[in-house]
């Protein structure tokens, strides 16, 4: 077991992937060493740390990656309870299991949410067909049917629409244990990341809107420009009643539907999240940075922002050129990601994860900053980051 009264100086992360990266980006400026856990080829974590290639759930590996770190964490929310087990009876975990165990089953999340008094959509467990008719008694016929485990950017979910057979629609989920929630005719989506250090203080960063197409986020704006006071000031005391319930340490992103002052959490995020990568510009410390401050034991920093907005664009199944980059006056970051020269306001940076294009992949990034957002530079710099223009403010020309 880690001696808890030795600062961390090497921390352990589960996964390899971009948050990876950018995570270990933010540790190796605090001069914290980084080992990642993943079993990919190559992995975007590869160019910021040493990696051990195996299984998350493999023994060994786990073994090895809890005597090679002072403190574990992870990039993702699906990681295996016995691998966390397994790390746990050696090293610290952050967050810890209650965080994990919550936010793997979309029931358990659901129902531990409301109970704290925090507004969630009216909802259902649904582990037969024959609970439909107590389902959509509850939650309505103009619903949604998310699978209650695994899933993301809009897998392992389907749409009931009024007048369409809810057993048919279920089949499409293949058995899968489903809740079943209410569709909320909301205003926009929005996320609230809150940081929790190992000695319960809290911080938030400024409201983030979200738009999403097909069930991917393709934009991010902060503060978002639709999201009232009222609203951001409830959202920022249900993601710290929500952490501090958790006990959690490190960042956790909230994610809520908007509808005028009135905020409904859809779900809980026990990690970095994408919605918050324009903190890497836009806040006087990133997500990234703080999360690595909570969970090795250091102090958190200040989350105010540096320029009033942001926006991110995301590239999804491929990336736009360098030259083209360039000619459009957007600096590239490099692999220990370092853009030389701060941002000045009105400029872009553009954050490429090095990973192997293909349909639906998050590719990179791309983030705005200024003391306003002009729109169509937005426009046009959506036009040539692939996937960005589906955002719906982008795609309607508005």
């Amino acid at each position: 077991m880690t001696d808890p009264t030795r600062p961390a100086r090497t921390l352990g992360i589960l996964g390899g992937g971009q948050l990876g990266w950018m995570l270990g980006t933010a540790a190796r400026r605090l001069g914290i060493e980084c080992v990642f856990l993943d079993p990919g080829e190559s992995c975007p974590s590869d160019m910021v740390g040493r990696r051990i290639r195996t299984a998350y759930d493999d023994e060994s590996g786990l073994d090895r990656l809890a005597s090679e770190s002072d403190v574990v964490t992870y990039e993702f929310e699906n990681v295996p309870a016995h691998a966390a087990a397994r790390l746990l009876e050696r090293v610290p975990v952050r967050p810890g299991p209650r965080s994990l165990e919550t936010s793997q089953d979309r029931l358990v999340e659901k129902s531990f949410i409301e109970s704290l008094g925090v507004p969630v959509p009216r909802f259902a467990p649904i582990d037969t067909p024959d609970d439909l008719p107590a389902a959509m008694k509850q939650v309505g016929s103009e619903s949604i049917f998310k699978t209650r485990r695994g899933g993301y950017d809009g897998k392992g979910q389907v749409r009931l629409h009024a007048g369409e057979d809810p057993v048919a629609r279920l089949a499409g989920l293949q058995g899968a244990p489903v809740i079943a929630e209410a569709l909320v005719p909301f205003d926009l989506e929005a996320s609230m990341l809150v940081v929790r250090g190992t000695d319960g203080s809290t911080l938030t960063w400024s409201a983030i809107q979200n738009e999403h197409a097909g069930g991917i986020l393709r934009r991010s704006d902060a503060p978002g420009p639709g999201i009232s006071a009222a609203a951001e000031t409830a959202m920022r005391r249900h993601a710290a009643t929500i952490a501090n319930a958790l006990e959690h340490v490190g960042v956790l992103a909230v994610e809520f539907f908007i509808l005028g002052n009135e905020v409904l959490v859809n779900e809980i995020a026990p990690r970095v999240h994408n919605s918050g990568h324009l903190t890497i510009e836009h806040a006087r410390t990133s997500q990234f940075e703080n999360h690595v401050r909570a969970v090795v034991g250091l102090p958190l920093e200040s989350t105010e922002p540096r320029f009033p907005m942001a926006t991110m664009l995301n590239a999804i199944g491929d990336r736009p050129g360098d030259s083209e980059l360039e000619n459009a006056g957007v600096g590239l970051i490099d692999e220990l990601g370092d853009g030389g020269s701060p941002l000045g306001s009105g400029q872009a940076r553009w954050h490429d994860y090095r990973k192997t294009p293909r349909a639906g992949r998050k590719v990179g990034h791309l983030t705005i900053v200024g003391d306003s957002i002009d729109e169509q530079r937005v426009a046009e710099l959506a036009a040539m980051v692939p996937g960005a223009a589906e955002a719906p403010s982008l795609a309607s020309g508005e």
